[in-house]
C-alpha cells in the first residue's frame, strides 16, 4: 500500500494554525461536559477523599470501597477521590507501519493524533503536564512532560511528521526527545513496560494503538501463539493499571473489519512489506469478517481483564462525538453531574 502525501492528508490537523483549530474543536465541544472540577476525560485520579456513593458493579474499583459507610448502611459504598493538581499525563502512541493505514476520512495515525490532542488540550488547560512515548518501528522515543500549548503543538506535530517505514528507527533529529532503553521492534508489550518503569508518579496513562497482533514473520511475532492466546501486552498493561489510571484508545479503520467485493487485489503487509495477490470472493470476505470480529472481541476482553477504560475511535466516524459520549458515560458511572449546556453537537 502506497502512503498518500502527508501534507495534503493532514489539512485538518496541521500546520500550527490548523492545530489551533483542532484545539477549538476539542475545547468547545467537550468543555461543557468537563467543567467545574479538576477532571479530564476520566474522573480522578487523586488523593483527597470526597463524598461516598453507591458502589456500581463493573464500573468502580473495589480498592476505593468505603467500609465504614458500607457497614453502617449495609449497602456497598465507594469513596470518590478529588483529583490532585499538577498531575502528569503520559501517552504511549503507536507509530508502527500499521497505523499509516486508512480508507476513510483520515489514516489511523491522524486519528491517534486527534486522540492525543483530546487528552492533551484538556490537560494543559488545567496547568498539568503532558508527555509521550512514541513507539517507532525501530524503538521508543520519549517526549518529556511539559506544560503549555506550545509544547503540546510541538508534540502533535512530531507525531504527524514521524516516519513509520519498516526498518527505520526513531528520528534522531526529533527536537526535545530522548531515546529510551529497548531493542528495535520490541512491540507494544515492551513499550508499555518502558512507560511503567520510566514514569512511576501516579497519574493518567493513555495507550493509543490499533492493538493488532503482528502477523507471521513480522517483528515481535510469536509463532507459538494462536489467535485465542492472551495478548503479550495484557500483563504489562495490567501492571500499569494497578498503579495508574489507564485509558486505552483503540483506533480502527472500517476496512479492517470487512473487505469490499472487488475481486482480485494486491495487498501489502505494512509491518513486513510482504505482497500477496488475493481474490476477494464472498467466502473469503465472510471468513475475514468473522476473524476480524473475533480479534476485536479478543482485544475488548483483554482490556476488560486489565481493568482499564476502553475508548474506540474509527476513521469513518466523528471522533469528537465519540470522545464526548465516552466522557459522559464515565462521569455518569462515577456518579457525577453532567452538564451539556453550551456544548456543540
Amino acid at each position: 500500500m502506497t502512503a498518500r502525501p502527508r501534507r495534503d492528508a493532514l489539512a485538518e490537523l496541521a500546520p500550527e494554525r490548523t492545530l489551533r483549530r483542532l484545539e477549538l474543536q476539542v475545547t468547545r465541544r467537550l468543555d461543557g461536559l468537563l467543567n467545574g472540577e479538576h477532571l479530564g476525560l476520566l474522573p480522578g485520579p487523586g488523593t483527597e477523599l470526597a463524598e461516598a456513593r453507591l458502589y456500581q458493579p463493573g464500573e468502580d474499583d473495589v480498592r476505593h470501597m468505603d467500609w465504614a459507610v458500607t457497614a453502617r448502611t449495609t449497602t456497598p459504598h465507594v469513596r470518590d477521590l478529588i483529583a490532585d493538581h499538577e498531575l502528569e499525563a503520559w501517552a504511549l502512541v503507536d507509530l508502527t507501519p500499521s497505523m499509516d493505514f486508512g480508507t476513510a476520512g483520515m489514516v489511523k495515525r491522524e486519528l491517534a493524533v486527534a486522540a492525543l490532542a483530546a487528552v492533551g488540550f484538556l490537560t494543559v488547560r488545567l496547568g498539568d503536564r503532558v508527555g509521550a512515548y512514541l513507539q517507532h518501528p525501530g524503538g521508543l522515543r520519549r517526549w518529556p512532560a511539559r506544560t503549555g500549548k506550545a509544547a503540546l503543538y510541538a508534540l502533535l506535530q512530531a507525531v504527524l511528521d514521524a516516519r513509520t517505514e519498516p526498518g527505520t528507527g526513531p528520528p534522531a533529529a526529533m527536537a526535545g526527545t530522548t531515546a529510551t532503553a529497548g531493542t528495535p521492534h520490541s512491540g507494544l508489550a515492551a513499550a508499555i513496560t518502558s512507560l511503567a518503569r520510566g514514569q512511576t508518579r501516579r497519574g493518567l496513562r493513555v495507550v493509543i494503538s490499533d492493538f493488532l497482533p503482528p502477523g507471521p514473520g513480522a517483528p515481535g511475532a510469536d509463532p507459538g501463539t494462536g489467535p485465542d492466546a492472551q495478548p503479550d501486552w495484557e500483563s504489562p498493561l495490567r501492571r500499569l493499571a494497578a498503579r495508574h489510571q489507564v485509558l486505552a484508545v483503540e483506533v480502527i479503520d472500517p476496512r479492517e473489519l470487512d473487505l469490499p467485493d472487488v475481486g482480485l487485489v494486491e495487498m501489502t503487509d505494512p509491518e513486513t512489506g510482504a505482497v500477496h495477490e488475493i481474490v476477494l470472493s464472498r467466502r473469503t470476505r465472510e471468513r475475514y469478517a468473522r476473524a476480524a470480529a473475533a480479534q476485536r472481541a479478543h482485544t475488548r476482553a483483554a482490556l476488560r481483564r486489565c481493568g482499564v477504560h476502553h475508548l474506540v475511535l474509527r476513521t469513518d466516524r466523528d471522533w469528537i462525538a465519540d470522545v464526548a459520549r465516552f466522557a459522559v458515560r464515565q462521569r455518569r458511572a462515577a456518579g457525577r453531574a453532567v452538564s451539556t449546556a453550551g456544548v456543540r453537537p
